[in-house]
């Protein structure tokens, strides 16, 4: 039974491994002959004849340059120039300028210690007293 089996699974393996149709022959090759290509021959080109040089004699004129204004080439504007420069308010001004807030109504609205520390922070009293006016903007 054993070499039964063997044997069957030899002779599978083998008739799967065998060529079971006949070769085929190659067909010999058959050139071409490729038809003769066509030369053209180049067409003359006409020549263009140039124009004849002018019969007047130009001679170059001279630029007199002595007309140059800087202002005319370069000029300033004006509108600009006449625009008034705002003056920035100093730290020695009333409260007035921080909103009306003063120093009572922002201590009593942030205490004591947060004032100092805002001053401490800010580098002066009114820099905490313009604090305490944008918390009061954002409640």
């Amino acid at each position: 039974m054993k070499q039964t089996s063997i044997a069957l699974t030899l002779a599978l393996l083998l008739a799967g491994c065998t060529q079971s149709s006949t070769p085929v022959a190659p067909k010999p090759v058959v050139q071409k002959v490729a038809p003769k290509p066509v030369v053209k021959t180049p067409v003359p080109v006409a020549k263009k004849q140039l124009p004849p040089p002018p019969k007047k004699d130009i001679k170059l004129k001279e630029v007199d340059d002595t007309n140059f204004n800087p202002d005319y080439m370069y000029p300033e504007d004006k509108q600009t120039a006449a625009k008034p420069v705002e003056k920035a308010p100093t730290p020695t001004e009333p409260v007035a300028a921080s909103g009306g807030m003063s120093k009572e109504e922002c201590i009593a609205m942030i205490t004591q210690e947060k004032f100092d520390k805002y001053t401490a922070m800010f580098g002066s009293e009114e820099a905490s007293i313009k604090r305490c006016n944008m918390l009061k903007a954002m409640q």
